[in-house]
């Protein structure tokens, strides 16, 4: 038998990515103390050494959610 934790787990540093053949499309939120989060947005093109160093930006940020959506023809 499986139970499953209905409560909602809150993350605070996320990032959203939009993926598509030429660029990814990147959002990230941030806490900012004392007013809402902060949020900030870039787009990268999807040549391995930008996304190597897109997953270390995020890191650095310390990010530890990722989501994706990715969009074909």
């Amino acid at each position: 038998m499986q139970i499953e934790n209905d409560v909602p787990e809150i993350m605070e540093r996320v990032a959203a990515l939009d993926v598509g053949k030429v660029e990814v499309v990147v959002c990230v939120r941030l806490p900012a103390p004392g007013r809402p989060a902060a949020a900030g947005d870039c787009t990268v093109t999807t040549m391995t050494a930008v996304l190597l160093a897109l997953g270390d930006w995020l890191a650095g940020l310390g990010v530890t959610r990722v989501v994706m959506e990715a969009t074909s023809d």
